[in-house]
């Protein structure tokens, strides 16, 4: 029977990854990385970097899947998500077919944690779905990039007894800002957080977080609005991809 691995490999310093996923990657085969092209070239060299400090003692290859291109132009954007993860479940469903073999184990290395804003886990469930090739399947979690930005800032994500927001630079607006909530948001292209009443809210940035390349920023929203949409710009015009997070907090929170 295949097998095959989603490890989570933590927000991008190489000492992110548990002892977990090092014990995960010593049974590994074969290593599926997913190509995007010369832009984000640095996520496929850090991924071959976390195989090349942990899977020294063990023979293993390394297969690239071009990554289909999603239609980002389509007013739909579930739809577009959706058909985009079917092209990418076909791709899947090839390379392990033809790559790994019976017995062998194949291992996907995810950015963050794979339950965490991530297509990887969607798209092998709809591969299990097709039933054209069989394959038992784990999860091994990893860093994400929301414990690396608290760690990073030195802060908690939460006040005393308060919840915690997750949601997307898209959602962002559907947010009612309060005190007593902390709102993390991901994946935010387009800077949502200019569009809020930004007179009595924090804001913990970060960018490229584990990496050479990071970023923060913490301050007033008021103060620091222009400078990380200006930041955020030039860094992806230079490296040509850019991750960021951050949490918004709305001042004047008591505990309780």
């Amino acid at each position: 029977m295949r097998r095959l691995k989603l490890i989570g490999i933590g927000a991008g310093d190489p000492d992110y990854i548990t002892v977990q996923a090092i014990n995960a990657l010593k049974q590994v085969d074969v290593i599926f990385v997913t190509d995007k092209g010369k832009d984000t070239a640095d996520l496929l060299r850090a991924r071959k970097e976390v195989c090349g400090r942990y899977m020294q003692a063990r023979p293993y290859r390394i297969v690239e899947i071009q990554d289909p291109k999603r239609d980002r132009a389509s007013p739909d954007y579930r739809s577009a998500v959706a058909a985009w993860h079917e092209q990418r479940a076909a791709l899947y469903e090839k390379n392990i077919r033809e790559q790994l073999s019976e017995n062998e184990c194949g291992a996907f290395l995810v950015w963050g944690d794979p339950s965490l804003y991530d297509s990887t886990l969607r798209v092998i469930d709809r591969v299990a779905a097709l039933k054209s090739v069989e394959f038992e399947w784990e999860i091994i979690p990893g860093i994400t990039s929301i414990q690396a930005l608290a760690a990073r800032h030195r802060i908690a994500l939460n006040e005393i007894g308060e919840p915690i927001h997750i949601t997307t630079g898209r959602g962002l607006g559907d947010e009612h800002l309060r005190v007593g909530i902390n709102v993390l948001v991901m994946l935010d292209g387009h800077c949502a957080f200019k569009a809020l009443d930004q007179s009595d809210i924090d804001i913990f940035w970060g960018a490229y977080l584990g990496t050479p390349d990071e970023i923060l920023l913490s301050g007033k929203l008021t103060e620091l609005s222009g400078q990380i949409e200006n930041a955020r710009a030039s860094s992806r015009d230079q490296k040509g991809w850019i991750m960021d997070t951050y949490l918004l907090r709305k001042r004047g929170s008591t505990p309780c």
